[in-house]
């Protein structure tokens, strides 16, 4: 039967590629694909509808078929077959499907399923133990770029007790996935994004080569990929930084009614360093008074602690939360409440409004995908999320509270379809040789909002995706300088000037290097792929 199947491959992708009006003569090269090298190609409409969506849910694009890789072999062999084909295939790889506009996708190409990789089984016997290397002045970890980010902590915390130093709100994502943006959350501000944590990658350029590459070797693809939006190659391995995992961890959440107040606390949390006192981890958020505190992001409170706010019985219109972490082990644990109320002794949050709970550090990161099984339940996770991630400088912040949130959404934060994160990072903690923009000030925020479109919501799909081309479209006509964060581009002149000349410059220069015919990741919609037009395959897409 298998045999069968390899035959019939050739007729299949042929009668599939014929449906969509793409040319009916596919490369020999990737037909031949089938079962080389243990990697799969396949055309099974439950692979191709999966590989057609994503997270975000309001883009679809239709692959021609799915490749399922067992190694980076497999996945520089379909590339090969892909950018020596007549066209140039298109080529896109999918870690798990958290992308918000159709990054990932490949429409009338292949996507490379990265989710699988060596297998469960083989990945378990080859996936290679913690080190420490005495160069690198600590440990590390090698893993499959499609490796999700809470099986890197669940395999380091087993073995040696250790972690990754830098992490995303929410697990389930693939670490080629965050390493291809920037990968950030609370704890940026101290270690820098993911991509800051990250010693070696091995990479299968636009070319089909299999390309190892560090800050000393081939350095100038090591920091494009990093934040390179996939567009010079695929990550098929990454050395992760790793340090000794806490315990536990105090999580502490506090309320504002005076911005500024909000953002000076927050910016004198981040400028704490190692030797003194300081959080390890700092974030906030918007919220309306009758919103309180809990969101869909986790559960901070139990059932059987319900949270009292007499403080705010009279107080209405927009607030905003702090939410800071201190962590601990056995041998700090009776230091623990004296640091943490010398922090809070110097902020300026509302009397009566500190909330604190105490629970496994594994626990705290995994807060986000708690509240996903939960929604999961009640049938409110897939549904579509148009999320808007900002980059907002930080002397500009107070103009956007002012144009957006108490503008744009009238002080009606919890109306506003999910959560709206604020919260500073420092500029020096990101390597400016990576490829993502970021404001060009010594302190940015990021300002994400995490809309979802539930049904017989206040505010429809179309709603929700109108009022953030409104956000843009203030941070443009205000002068904001603010960069989009996941960014979703549609025009030239728009890509261009999130990049800036300089960068723009390099960019495309990469992209010449490592991705000739531009054919990989061009979901991103950045440029022409070489079957678009007759025009250079280099031309931005319009």
């Amino acid at each position: 039967m298998a045999r069968c199947l390899v035959l019939m491959l050739p007729f299949l992708i042929s009668s599939l590629i014929s449906t969509v009006g793409l040319p009916v003569d596919p490369p020999a090269e990737l037909l031949q694909l089938g079962d080389v090298g243990g990697g799969r190609l396949s055309v099974d409409p439950s692979d191709v509808h999966e590989a057609s969506r994503d997270f975000g849910g309001v883009a679809r694009g239709e692959p021609m078929a799915v490749f399922h890789p067992r190694g980076a072999g497999d996945v520089a062999a379909l590339v090969r077959a892909a950018h020596g084909s007549a066209r140039g295939l298109r080529v896109s790889a999918r870690g798990h499907g958290h992308s918000i506009s159709g990054q990932a996708q490949a429409p009338g190409g292949v996507v490379v399923d990265m989710s699988h990789g060596p297998g469960a089984a083989a990945r378990a016997r080859a996936r290679a133990l913690p080190a420490y290397s005495p160069a690198l002045g600590g440990h590390y970890v090698d893993v499959w770029g499609g490796e999700l980010w809470a099986d890197v902590l669940n395999w380091t915390l087993a073995n040696g007790g250790l972690a990754p130093r830098s992490w995303t709100d929410y697990l389930y994502l693939s670490v080629g996935g965050t390493l291809s943006n920037a990968g950030i959350s609370g704890q940026a501000f101290h270690y820098g994004p993911q991509i800051s944590n990250v010693y070696e990658l091995d990479v299968v350029t636009g070319k089909g080569e299999v390309v190892t590459c560090s800050e000393t070797k081939n350095p100038d693809l090591f920091f494009g990929a990093l934040g390179g939006l996939g567009q010079f190659g695929i990550i098929t391995r990454a050395r992760i930084a790793l340090e000794r995992a806490p315990k536990r961890v105090r999580w502490i959440r506090a309320l504002y009614s005076n911005f500024s107040e909000f953002t000076a606390d927050q910016e004198r949390l981040i400028s704490l360093q190692r030797g003194g006192r300081r959080f390890d981890y700092v974030e906030g958020f918007v919220v309306a008074a009758e919103g309180l505190i809990n969101n869909w992001r986790s559960s901070f409170f139990s059932p059987q602690n319900p949270v009292k706010l007499s403080a705010l019985k009279h107080h209405t219109g927009v607030l905003y939360c702090l939410e800071v972490t201190k962590n601990y082990d056995d041998d700090t644990a009776a230091s623990v409440d004296q640091e943490v109320d010398a922090l809070l002794g110097e902020l300026n949050f509302m009397p009566g409004t500190v909330f604190t709970t105490d629970l496994p550090y594994v626990d705290f990161l995994d807060r986000v995908h708690r509240a996903e099984l939960k929604l999961r339940a009640k049938g409110m996770w897939e549904v579509p999320h148009p999320w808007l991630n900002l980059f907002v400088p930080a002397s500009r912040i107070a103009d956007f509270d002012a144009g957006v949130f108490r503008g744009l959404l009238g002080g009606q934060t919890a109306g506003a379809g999910g959560p709206i994160l604020i919260y500073p990072m420092n500029k020096h903690k990101w390597d400016p040789r990576s490829s993502v923009v970021t404001p060009d000030e010594d302190v940015f925020y990021l300002v994400a909002f995490l809309r979802s479109a539930l049904p017989g919501a206040a505010q429809s799909l179309d709603e929700l995706a109108q009022q953030n081309q409104r956000i843009l479209e203030f941070c443009a006509e205000a002068g904001i300088g603010a960069k989009q964060y996941l960014p979703n581009h549609k025009a030239p002149h728009e890509w261009a000037e999130h990049f800036g000349a300089a960068r723009w410059e390099r960019f495309a220069r990469l992209k010449a290097e490592y991705d000739p015919r531009a054919i990989l990741a061009t979901g991103q919609g950045i440029f022409r792929p070489a079957d678009a037009a007759d025009s250079p395959a280099l031309d931005a897409e319009s």
